[in-house]
């Protein structure tokens, strides 16, 4: 079985980044979209200028998070913040993410989705998972919160992802999990869905900022899975 992919998102201090260089990490996300975590275009440039400097055999991908952005914006902001992934968290259609993947074939583009508790189309933006094969790289499924876009800190129904995944695998695309993890539960997903890989945020942070030592718990229990 090959190794749950991570990526940790939210990222705003140089130093809080120059802390995690010794951190397997495969994706580093910034977000762009409103949120306490927003960074402007000028930090995250200084932010991915950092990634080179990462003391693995790797170093992580950029990723930009972003809600219902425009292509114009887009290419703006890849001019001064090279990202390697685009994060798409609003109801951007199908259709604009092959756009996007049209316009920057140099990056990935991946598409968020809302999970509810309840047995029905989850995204609200009213496309289904499978509607998005062809159209993006990969696919996060994130808890819904009707007053903003991810970053909920909850956790949705994990006994629902058997039905994600088998969509995913069957349409060829990678399925990340989101939404309330944190050193202390990712485990337990780990060893019953065995997801592709997983994000986190608020869950390793300690007073709204991000602490070095619940990321490398996290991180650990994630790797040696």
């Amino acid at each position: 079985m090959s190794e749950t992919l991570v990526k940790i998102c939210g990222l705003q201090d140089v130093e809080v980044l120059k802390s995690m260089v010794h951190l397997p990490l495969d994706y580093i996300g910034f977000v762009f979209a409103p949120s306490r975590r927003r960074v402007t275009l000028e930090r995250a440039s200084e932010l991915i200028a950092e990634l080179p400097q990462w003391k693995t055999s790797e170093k992580p991908k950029a990723a930009g998070v972003f809600v219902n952005p425009e292509l114009d914006e887009l290419k703006e902001l890849l001019a001064v913040a090279p990202l390697d992934v685009i994060q798409l968290h609003g109801q951007e259609s199908p259709a604009f993410c092959q756009k996007v993947r049209q316009a920057f074939p140099q990056v990935q583009v991946w598409k968020a989705l809302s999970v509810t508790d309840k047995e029905r189309d989850d995204a609200d933006n009213n496309y289904t998972l499978e509607q998005y094969a062809g159209s993006v790289d990969a696919v996060l499924l994130d808890t819904y919160d009707p007053q903003q876009s991810g970053g909920s800190g909850r956790t949705f129904a994990w006994e629902r992802l058997p039905d994600y995944q088998e969509i995913a695998l069957r349409k060829g695309l990678p399925l990340f999990v989101a939404g309330g993890l944190h050193p202390n539960n990712v485990g337990e997903l780990l060893d019953t869905y065995a997801p592709y890989g997983v994000d986190v945020s608020s869950g390793v942070e300690c007073e709204g900022i991000k602490d070095i030592t619940k990321m490398t718990a996290f991180v650990e229990r994630v790797k040696q899975s």
